[in-house]
């Protein structure tokens, strides 16, 4: 008979806990394909300090990243991810290089403004000797594309590209731009939005399920008690 009960047992709680328990079987093939499925997506700078590197090194950041814009994924590790930021146009190019992937915040959408694209303009002025001869000019100005800061003690330098060269240049007093805001108003609709009564609950159980649970958890004691229940002596000795 206990034969007979434990080959029932086992085979039910063994359906009904996959039927109530569907993600744990999946759990281990999501983790491992966790860092395949960033690749190729977007990353928000959210912290005031996060650098672009030209190599998997902390000692060769170029500039600052612009915080609440974006960078895209090429490749994820530990320690440092794969960036491209910007792109190829008349004014700007794309560059590749990597960030440290503790200080970015992964994205499960493509941003409508992912990078920050900012013109500005830098006059030269010659040397005044030349000032005076009307064959020379006194003054150029040449536009330049901001990438980010780049703080050196109490001074603050400016990552450019001008033409098609980059280089470093004191920040105008005048810099400033406008805050990407599409990070916080995502986050702040996904808050708000009221809940879809329709939709399943969070952990992904259906009422019928919880009914299994609940009859799962009355049977167990009674098959236990079964199992583990002594033979019954009878009450007088037969003769032999």
């Amino acid at each position: 008979m206990k034969k007979f009960i434990l080959s029932v047992f086992f085979p039910l709680l063994y359906f009904l806990s996959s039927l109530f328990f569907p993600f744990a079987a999946l759990s281990a093939k999501a983790d491992s394909s966790a860092l395949e499925t960033v690749v190729g997506s977007y990353a928000c700078v959210l912290n005031d300090n996060t650098y672009f590197y030209s190599s998997r090194d902390t000692k060769r950041g170029l500039f600052v990243l612009p915080k609440t814009y974006y960078v895209k994924i090429l490749e994820v590790s530990p320690d440092f991810c794969k960036i491209e930021y910007l792109y190829d146009d008349s004014k700007v190019q794309r560059l590749v290089g990597y960030a440290k992937t503790s200080e970015l915040t992964f994205v499960d959408y493509v941003p409508e403004r992912p990078y920050l694209y900012y013109l500005f303009d830098v006059s030269y002025r010659l040397d005044e000797t030349l000032s005076n001869d009307s064959g020379f000019l006194n003054q150029i100005t040449v536009t330049c594309a901001y990438y980010g800061d780049y703080p050196i003690g109490s001074e603050t330098y400016c990552y450019v590209l001008r033409d098609d060269s980059f280089g470093y240049i004191p920040k105008p007093t005048n810099l400033s731009y406008s805050e990407n805001t599409e990070y916080a108003d995502r986050l702040s609709q996904s808050v708000t939005a009221p809940a879809d009564p329709s939709a399943p609950s969070e952990n992904g159980s259906s009422p019928a399920q919880i009914a299994i649970l609940v009859a799962l958890c009355l049977l167990v004691p009674v098959l236990a008690a079964l199992i583990l229940k002594p033979p019954r002596r009878p009450p007088y000795e037969t003769d032999e």
